[in-house]
């Protein structure tokens, strides 16, 4: 057992291996990758800058406070994308019968296709929303507690789970509909965008939906109000705030299951 799991490990990091050599080779089209990379997370903080141009307070939020969840959701996002992001490519691997092939060999199934094609390009994407997550925290003016210091460093890792979830769960729908990328764009990229923003600015079926049906509040306004000491404009418990590593975990085992359910039901295309 032990050198079955020695092999693999030393499969998946020659996967790895052959990837950074390859993306890294031209090394000027590589730095320029990792600037143009730069431009989504840098729209959705530029975004955030310019309707607080106009108004003093989102959702009754502040700059600094709206700041904490632009923040937590970019750096959470680009770490996800970073890392899981490329299983969107399902929809191909299937319709290519490349996953066929994926399936033959004696490594998981999923690590392979995440290392198949890592986009080490987006890491520009994450140092960028690391930044801005620091920047975020460090002009929030924070009561220190323990806790608060534990949540700063738990809530981008449970959000980029979540996220990183959330971009497997909807790619498993690819093995019983090919042409579902819109519908799971319209999840992982929507839930980006909806977390960027605080979530009284929402309302109605749409919040209910994606807030908490998803459980997109807790990937950044709910960790930033109990970072900030905030009681929720919308009467849920304070509790709720220090949710957020609870509720990626419970995402991270849905993917899980809703994972092992499309391999097993996956029928070849014959390609």
């Amino acid at each position: 057992m032990a050198d079955r799991r020695g092999g693999a490990l030393t499969a998946y990091r020659a996967l790895l291996g052959a990837q950074a050599r390859s993306q890294t080779a031209y090394r000027a089209s590589f730095a320029i990758d990792l600037v143009g990379n730069l431009g989504a997370t840098l729209f959705d903080v530029v975004t955030v800058l310019v309707i607080f141009g106009v108004t003093r307070e989102l959702g009754g939020f502040t700059l600094r406070e709206a700041l904490l969840m632009v923040g937590l959701s970019a750096f959470a996002f680009a770490t996800a994308d970073l890392l899981v992001g490329n299983i969107e490519r399902i929809p191909r691997y299937v319709r290519t019968g490349l996953l066929d092939a994926v399936l033959l060999r004696p490594l998981g199934a999923l690590p392979q296709l995440l290392l198949m094609d890592l986009p080490l390009r987006k890491v520009s994407r994450a140092l960028f929303g690391l930044t801005v997550w620091i920047v975020a925290v460090a002009s929030a003016d924070l009561d220190w507690t323990p806790g608060r210091a534990l949540l700063v460093v738990l809530a981008p890792v449970a959000g980029a789970v979540f996220f990183g979830s959330v971009f497997v769960a909807t790619a498993t729908v690819s093995f019983f509909w090919i042409e579902s990328g819109e519908l799971a764009n319209s999840v992982t990229y929507g839930g980006r965008d909806f977390t960027s923003y605080p979530v009284t600015v929402y309302g109605g079926w749409f919040r209910a939906l994606f807030a908490y049906g998803l459980g997109f509040a807790f990937v950044s306004y709910q960790p930033a109000l109990a970072l900030l000491g905030r009681a929720d404009p919308l009467g849920l418990p304070a509790w709720a705030g220090w949710a957020a590593p609870g509720v990626a975990l419970l995402a991270a085992a849905a993917a899980a299951v809703a994972w092992r359910f499309g391999i097993r039901h996956y029928r070849s295309t014959g390609s």
